[in-house]
């Protein structure tokens, strides 16, 4: 679907009275988050909830070697905080979406119904994905009922007078085996929408990581952490005033700094606690919060080695293995991890903690090494074949964009410009290398669609300890990081942004186009 950004902008504050009704604000595409000091969630006692799993999603039917599923994106009310009911957006009404598990070079398809009051666009994080199905900003399934009338034309999934009400999203998975993860990418709304909970986990999986001895089966577990603010009667609380309106009492934070909340979620359940066995699990981290970064470390480490051995990245497996003390991931980044439970004694506590957060987000989740089991898995000294990493030395064109947060009255900006659906700042050509310069202030998450890259370098030096592996996402933590690009797969428009959705709502997002 193509709209004008007038009649977007027109529809999404329209939209975003009905998304705001039920969070107690009022909701448009510019406004401000306010953290009123008067709104806390409320008290959870932390490790007494067990920790669910997101249930995994199979397909509607299967034809020609391709998976079919159908997913409906609708309200629902979901316990997430014990005793009370939340309103949350699903995909197919749960919070996090369905797990759906995929095979490399085995395509998907997902028609994605549309049954609530706002637009809304899926993007596949990671995903190596034809632009008609990436989930660009602007091409939207709208609302049940939505006549676009003379501002839209019907695209792909319409229907007759209730045109837009699905779309049929194509995932090809031609690419190596991975933790991905799907969610909501409507322009301006994004940080609401994945807030109120438009976001699943999507695993692809290949004969190269099946060959492997990590663990399996229970003991390969989603990590999907986010952070959410609640009221007294379990609701979301996201603020977004619209400016000229009186900002409501409290304290005004800038729309530079995101939303963050003050119950850290895990799968969607608070301070949730895991029984494991004294052996090797394989966690599959995400981090799913729209503006919040964690350090995550464990108390008490384990004596001896150190406490995360990673195994992948966000674009599949590393080559080697590499072992941390903590793992700092930022939005929207993945990290496969091995936590070997053998080096405590059965009966004992391992508390997830997250070395960045003050009182209640300073603690994740909880293990307790509940029974003795023999050990069936291990991991070797070599997890991948060549990873096939671009070569600096054939680079055609080297790029700079700077990232900067609060110019132009609160709105965000790369390279000082505003995102336009309509302005293309780069050109790529198909099959070629470029060398990305990407210098932010202060820290942003920089994400790019359809590509996976290489981090060459950090500040000048080397990369970062977590900068290993195929990334779409990095950290760019207040300075300058070089990547390599290798652009494979379409030509056509994509996007490239921060991932603290706050920074891409108001704005710092451009456009690439593979020529």
């Amino acid at each position: 679907m193509s709209i004008t950004r007038r009649h977007l902008l027109k529809m999404g504050a329209m939209a975003g009275a009905g998304l705001a009704l039920p969070l107690g604000a009022i909701s448009v595409p510019v406004g401000r988050l306010a953290a009123s000091s008067s709104v806390r969630s409320p008290g959870v006692e932390p490790f007494t909830v067990p920790l669910p799993v997101p249930p995994v999603t199979k397909p509607a039917h299967v034809h020609g070697g391709a998976d079919y599923y159908e997913m409906v994106q609708k309200a629902a009310r979901q316990e997430i905080l014990p005793g009370l009911k939340t309103e949350v957006w699903g995909y197919d009404g749960v919070f996090p979406g369905p797990t759906i598990e995929a095979r490399r070079d085995r395509p998907v398809v997902i028609r994605q119904w549309n049954e609530l009051p706002v637009p809304v666009s899926v993007h596949l994080h990671g995903g190596k994905t034809p632009p008609g199905s990436d989930g660009y900003p602007t091409d939207l399934i709208l609302p049940r009922g939505h006549d676009p009338g003379a501002h839209a034309h019907a695209g792909h999934g319409s229907a007759g007078k209730h045109a837009h009400m699905f779309k049929d999203y194509s995932y090809p998975n031609a690419h190596r085996a991975a933790t991905l993860w799907y969610h909501d990418h409507r322009m301006d709304f994004t940080g609401p929408q994945v807030y109120r909970g438009l976001a699943g986990m999507y695993i692809l999986r290949d004969d190269v990581e099946d060959s492997l001895p990590l663990p399996k089966g229970d003991k390969d577990v989603p990590i999907v952490i986010c952070d959410r603010t609640f009221r007294d009667d379990g609701s979301f609380y996201y603020p977004s005033l619209d400016p000229t309106l009186q900002e409501e009492p409290g304290v005004l934070a800038h729309a530079a700094n995101g939303m963050f909340g003050d119950t850290i979620l895990v799968n969607g359940a608070p301070w949730p606690l895991l029984e494991v066995s004294n052996t090797m699990h394989r966690f599959r981290i995400l981090n799913a919060s729209n503006a919040r970064s964690y350090d995550l470390a464990l108390d008490p480490p384990p004596p001896g080695e150190k406490a995360f051995v990673q195994v992948g990245s966000d674009g599949g497996l590393l080559e080697a293995p590499i072992r941390h003390d903590r793992i700092a991931a930022a939005p929207a980044e993945r990290f496969d991890v091995i936590i070997d439970f053998s080096r405590y004694p059965v009966g004992a506590e391992v508390t997830l903690t997250n070395i960045g957060g003050e009182g209640k987000t300073r603690d994740v989740m909880r293990f307790v090494v509940a029974r003795g089991e023999k050990e069936e898995s291990a991991v070797p000294e070599r997890l991948a074949p060549d990873l096939d990493f671009p070569d600096p030395g054939n680079v055609e064109v080297t790029r700079r964009f700077q990232f900067i947060a609060g110019v132009f009255g609160g709105m965000s900006a790369i390279n000082q410009k505003v995102f336009d659906p309509d302005r293309i700042d780069a050109r790529p050509r198909l099959g070629s290398t470029e060398v990305w310069e990407i210098f932010s202030d202060p820290s942003h998450p920089f994400h790019m669609h359809l590509v996976h890259f290489k981090v060459l370098s950090r500040d000048g030096g080397p990369p970062g300890p977590y900068d290993a592996g195929w990334k779409d996402t990095v950290s760019l933590r207040g300075g300058t990081v070089r990547v390599a690009v290798r652009f494979e797969g379409w030509r056509g428009k994509y996007v490239f942004h921060c991932h603290n959705l706050e920074h891409e709502d108001m704005m710092m997002m451009a456009n690439f186009e593979v020529v």
